[in-house]
This record gives structure tokens, sequence and C-alpha cells, in this order.
């Protein structure tokens, strides 16, 4: 249940993959009404890929866009019942783009976008990259069932709290599946610093203090990491004690880090990945002296999992 995703044997496809969901995310961006925290943005987990839920046109009418990794399509439906398929193989970026535009342009649900990758450095503009177009079908499927796996747990951890919390989503900046607790407190302004990020998004990203989670597909040589975060960083933070065994602070990315591999090959991967998101939580709440009575759950709610 948990797959072996080794990023040196999939890292073009996964770059390549990276930017088509950013077409399709920035297709939302540009129609969905504004979210707090730009939760207006991100695509979520299916049964068989990502979707952007349903979106309202500027027209009047609704449509959504669905990644499905399972037959490996990007299907375009509306709420009248049609339906366009564009086949998810090894294309570039450039003629993904391309194909999507026109496929709205022929559901009367064209949408214009900034066409340029952000968070990304030296990005290249979608019409002009033909240099990212790989698609390992196999690698894109087990990618999407790690991230199937790490929202199960991960639900299990949201349940655990009362306070204002994000969804469960995929952030097509990062490329990661991500979620979000809330003190309740403001945040001073984030100092930015993303590439093509203006340093408004993150203003309203970290408008109010967080402990934030997730799983990020990773660097060549992993498999990919879970992290942990707080922001601002509280004092003491980063020299909390977290489990499980081989959780650790990394000083670069400034968060709290867990190999996506202990988590794969562990006996109980689900209680291994649950404690390292508990403990890093807790890391955040008490150095940061969250009203934590207010904000957890004191009990499992009724008929929930009984796990973890």
């Amino acid at each position: 249940m948990w797959p072996s995703i080794p990023v040196d044997g999939w890292v073009d496809t996964r770059d390549t993959l990276h930017l088509y969901t950013q077409v399709v995310g920035k297709i939302r961006l540009a129609n969905e009404p504004v979210s707090n925290h730009w939760w207006n943005v991100p695509l979520y987990l299916t049964a068989r890929g990502l979707t952007t839920s349903p979106m309202p046109h500027h027209s009047g009418r609704t449509f959504q866009i669905d990644f499905d990794f399972i037959d490996h399509r990007l299907d375009v439906a509306t709420a009248a019942g049609e339906v366009r398929s564009i086949d998810l193989i090894p294309r570039s970026v450039a003629e993904f783009h391309q194909l999507v535009m026109e496929t709205l342009d022929d559901l009367d649900l064209s949408t214009e976008i900034w066409p340029m990758p952000v968070e990304i450095p030296d990005a290249i503009p979608f019409p002009d990259d033909t240099a990212h177009a790989s698609y390992d079908a196999d690698a894109v499927h087990r990618f999407w069932s790690a991230l199937v796996e790490t929202e199960r747990v991960m639900k299990v951890f949201r349940s655990r709290f009362v306070g204002k919390a994000s969804p469960i989503h995929f952030f097509w900046g990062a490329v990661d599946l991500a979620y979000t607790r809330f003190s309740g407190r403001t945040a001073p302004p984030h100092p930015g610093g993303a590439p093509n990020c203006g340093p408004h998004v993150m203003w309203e990203a970290y408008s109010h203090e967080v402990s934030s989670c997730g799983y990020w597909p990773g660097a060549p040589g992993e498999e990919g990491i879970f992290y942990a975060y707080a922001y601002p960083e509280p004092p003491g933070y980063r020299d909390a004690s977290v489990g499980p065994e081989g959780a650790r602070w990394d000083h670069e990315l400034g968060e709290f880090v867990l190999p996506y591999e202990l988590v794969r090959t562990a006996a109980d991967p689900d209680a291994v990945l649950l404690e390292f998101l508990q403990s890093t939580y807790e890391a955040a709440a008490v150095t940061a002296d969250w009203d934590r009575q207010a904000l957890e759950r004191s009990e499992r709610p009724p008929g929930g999992p009984s796990h973890g």
C-alpha cells in the first residue's frame, strides 16, 4: 500500500507532472473566488487522481478538471454533461498547455492565465517549455498512491483538532500534499522569496500563526520526505525532541523532516507517520504557547477510526 518511489527513477516525470498541475491549478486560480490563505487554488485527491472540484466560470457555467492517474487522462467536465479528455502521455508542457486551452475554448470555458510557473527557479513559460516532456505512467500512479496513503493518515491526525484547520490539499506551487493548523493569533508579515511569487502571496498564506505538515516528493537520492514547520518559528521549536527515530531538523529547509522510506518500510507505517505529525505539532503548540485545551479534541469522536 505504501509504494516505493525513489526520486531518481522518476525525476523527469515528476518535474513534468508538476508543471501540468500548475497549468490546471492556474485555471482554478483564475475561476474560483478568492478564499482565505489561497484555499481557492489547491487541487484535491480523488479515488482516481486529482481534481479542481467544481469551479464557476464567468459565463455562468460550472466545470471541473480531473487528473485520472489510473487510466492516465485529463478530463474536463461541465455540469451540463459535456466531457473532453486529453491522454496523459509523454508530451511537452507547451503541447499540454495548448491542448488544455483549446479544450476550454471548445467548451466555451476560455480562461486566461499567467503562463509563468511559480515557486520554480529558472522557470520557462508554459507555451515555450519543450524541455519537460516526460510521463512515466507507472511512476505517476505510485506517486498518487503515496498521496492516497498519506491523506488517509493525515485525516486521522486532522480529526484530533477542533480549532481552525485547512483542508488536506495538493499545492501545485511546490507539488506537495499539505495540512495546516492555526492557533487563532495573527502572524508578522512573511518575508516571502519564492520565485515568481509576489510578497502578497505569502502574506495571505501566512497571515496567521500556523503549524503545518505535509509530504513532498523530495530531492534526488530520496523517496521524498514528510515535513513539519511552524510560522513564525517559536524560540526553542527546532530544538524540541520529536519522533519517531529518524526524524530530524533540516537546517537548509528550516523544517522537521522524516524520510518517506522510513514510514514505508515500518512494521506499522500509520503509527510512525502519526507519531511524527503529533510530536511536531506538539513542539509548535508548546513552544508557541497555543491554547491546547480549546483547540484539541479531548476524546475521539464516536464512529471514528479505531487506530492511531
